[in-house]
């Protein structure tokens, strides 16, 4: 191999690293904008109540998500992958109430819209999810097509 040859080589391993850290950066930033859109003009009231009967069968262990837990209930049956294509289709939809709704079923916001303990971390892991499944977003590609997913296989 010669030294043009190594060089070559070098240049290409280089190019595609930084063409990866490129897409990667670039699918980041569609998905914080995708979300800023939805959230940065509005206002949300945190009203919270406290009310607890005795009869609750609370977990002494259970810390702040027995309130993720109880919105998740009916999504608790669906796969981690079933549960990152719900978001993405509702998230494609345009629509932020519909959103809203996804995210406190599937335990990502609390009923007051704040993020849940379990929200940075599946966003985090939604971005992967996301690289690996272009697939299936191409497949939702449209606001109808993703309603219609969303329709079909949202627990309410």
């Amino acid at each position: 191999m010669t030294k043009n040859q190594k060089i070559a080589l070098g240049c290409g391993g280089a190019g595609c690293l930084g063409l990866l850290v490129v897409l990667v950066a670039g699918v980041a930033l569609y998905f914080m904008f995708q979300r800023g859109n939805g959230f940065s003009n509005y206002n949300v009231s945190t009203n919270r109540n406290a009310n607890t009967d005795s009869d609750s069968n609370v977990n002494a262990n259970s810390n702040s998500s027995s309130n993720s837990n109880a919105n998740s209930s009916s999504t608790s049956s669906m796969s981690d992958d079933d549960r990152h294509k719900l978001y993405q289709a509702a998230s494609m939809t345009g629509d932020v109430e519909l959103l809203r709704r996804v995210q406190v079923k599937l335990g990502l916001m609390d009923e007051d819209f704040t993020p849940g303990d379990d929200y940075l971390t599946f966003v985090k892991d939604h971005i992967g999810w996301a690289m690996r499944n272009t697939d299936f977003i191409q497949s939702i590609g449209t606001k109808e097509k993703a309603l219609a997913y969303v329709n079909e296989h949202f627990p309410e």
